[in-house]
């Protein structure tokens, strides 16, 4: 008797640690976060706020951002799968920022080694052969990553 209670207990905390990393990959699971400046995604500026960003659906790559308060101000968008090395510890929203302009670049949810890149728009793509060009300038090749941790 005392063997089957340990089986099932056992059971029961493995099965728990498997739904809980799994309840971040659900869809209509969010990430919110106050975003201090405009931002860039799919050629849409959004002002700077507090923002939800969710899957839409089974897949992990299509997501919405919206603003909490202003729900005008929403992007759906497609990313591409991003898989780290390592889980990170906290969820985080990624940016590329070039000179003023903020673009969205990833979402990465804590405890997933599996992220989300956003593809890099037209303007996007466009800013960084620009700053590859004048690279003798600066010595610099890459936009600055700008990662914004989310509590």
């Amino acid at each position: 008797m005392k063997k089957i209670f340990s089986t099932l207990v056992t059971g029961g905390l493995l099965a728990l640690m498997i739904a809980v990393p799994a309840r971040a990959q659900l869809p209509g699971t969010s990430i919110r976060i106050n975003i201090p400046f405009n931002f860039i995604v799919r050629g849409r500026t959004l002002p700077s706020g507090t923002y939800e960003f969710r899957r839409i659906n089974d897949t992990q790559e299509a997501l919405i951002v919206r603003n909490v308060v202003d729900h005008h101000d929403q992007v759906i968008f497609q990313t591409e799968r991003l898989d780290e090395a390592k889980a990170p510890n906290h969820s985080e929203i990624v940016f590329h920022r070039y000179g003023e302009g903020y673009f969205l670049s990833e979402i990465l949810t804590a405890a997933e080694r599996t992220g989300s890149e956003v593809i890099p728009s037209q303007e996007e793509r466009q800013l960084k052969r620009e700053l590859e060009n004048n690279q003798s300038a600066s010595n610099k090749t890459e936009p600055e990553r700008v990662a914004l941790l989310v509590n």
